[in-house]
């Protein structure tokens, strides 16, 4: 196999304007992100093994879902439900690959949703041994005196709270060498002024990882963060940039563009494979680039 150049070995070029109302839908986006339908392969690593993902519709945790898929898992995933045709295109590329995959719409701010979803999802996977809380909400806002009480809430709750509450259900099922990965973000470490809520919640997520890596650690259960850097996901052109730093979004990091969602599966492969056995409380950088720490 040759060597490829990281600089073009994805979308370089600079992006279209493009606004969406929240959620957005990765299929009406140009480019459509890549996500590893064509280039994912395999290797049996996740053989019987049942994953959640939340947010695997579209972006970041459908090239996870993608991935668990061809490497044996059967999953399901949570979105919401004004992503459905993401969802069912998911759907129709995990089953293509034989695995089972199991649709749970629902809005993750309502804490006993977060919780009923989990056990729906043991229930109906029967088993889970791979839990992946990656759903996210970001919404820009340059002047924080203008960052509403309801913008605060909502992220905290989406990025946050249900996270929490996720857990605290998924525990009642997770056993030794389950893994738990959570989608923290750059913003977690390197905060940038127009995202000042979601940037505090990116940093609750590498503290919790941190937290309960010790806290699970004897029960054989790890725990790990992917820290991304600008990926090109539906998050971006709906409310989470502003549109006039749409064009040239991730070109300012050292491999001067945005990343694609495929260019972390392997990563979240790896976390979930008993290959991590002596990973946990660990936070992965993916940003072209820039530090972490």
């Amino acid at each position: 196999m040759k060597n490829e150049n990281p600089l073009n070995q994805y979308y370089a070029g600079k992006f279209e304007k493009q606004l969406q109302p929240y959620p957005g839908l990765q299929s009406k986006m140009n480019p459509v992100p890549d996500t590893g339908e064509n280039t994912y392969q395999g290797a049996n690593k996740l053989v019987g093994k049942k994953a959640f993902v939340t947010g695997g519709d579209s972006g970041i945790g459908r090239a996870a879902v993608i991935a668990y898929a061809r490497e044996g898992a059967d999953v399901a995933i949570n979105y919401h439900p004004d992503e459905e045709v993401d969802a069912q295109e998911v759907k129709e590329i995990v089953e293509k690959a034989g695995r089972k995959c199991i649709l749970l719409p629902g809005d993750l701010r309502e804490e006993n949703f977060a919780k009923e979803v989990v056990k729906k999802a043991f229930n109906e996977l029967g088993g889970l041994d791979i839990l992946v809380l990656n759903a996210g909400m970001q919404q820009y806002e340059l002047d924080i005196q203008k960052l509403s009480a309801t913008q605060l809430r909502d992220t905290f709750e989406v990025n946050v709270f249900s996270v929490v509450f996720a857990i605290q259900e998924a525990l009642n099922y997770l056993g030794a060498g389950a893994s738990i990965i959570l989608t923290s973000s750059i913003q977690g470490v390197k905060p940038s002024a127009h995202l000042v809520d979601y940037a505090m919640t990116k940093s609750c997520l590498i503290s919790i990882t941190k937290s309960l890596a010790e806290q699970l650690g004897e029960k054989g259960i790890r725990i790990n963060a992917i820290a991304p850097g600008p990926i090109w996901t539906a998050l971006q052109i709906s409310g989470g940039q502003p549109q006039e730093s749409i064009p040239e979004f991730g070109q300012d990091q050292p491999l001067q563009r945005a990343g694609q969602p495929a260019e972390l599966a392997s990563v979240y492969v790896l976390l979930a494979s008993n290959e991590a056995s002596y990973i946990t409380g660990q936070v992965y950088g993916i940003t072209g680039g820039a530090p972490i720490n």
